[in-house]
């Protein structure tokens, strides 16, 4: 059985499942999804804010996917 097909069975067997179920079934898996949603901190966030900020500031000198093909070719030809 293919994850797609998992996942869909566990989602149809969660969304009818009693709250007594739904708690044990995110009793196992609580640390898992706590652990996943402590990516996004508050620093990462800052970051990624930064970053965009500094591309917004330099759009005149990014290159188009054209131009970043051509330049691969032609550096690629070089080697």
């Amino acid at each position: 059985m293919g994850s797609i097909e998992i996942k869909r069975k566990l989602f149809d067997y969660i969304r009818n499942a009693d709250s007594r179920k739904v708690k044990a079934i995110y009793t196992i898996v609580e640390k898992e999804i706590q652990e996943n949603s402590d990516v996004w901190t508050d620093d990462f966030v800052n970051e990624l804010n930064r970053r965009s900020a500094e591309a917004e500031s330099n759009l005149d000198k990014l290159s188009s996917w054209e131009e970043v093909k051509l330049k691969a070719g032609k550096a690629s030809k070089k080697n």
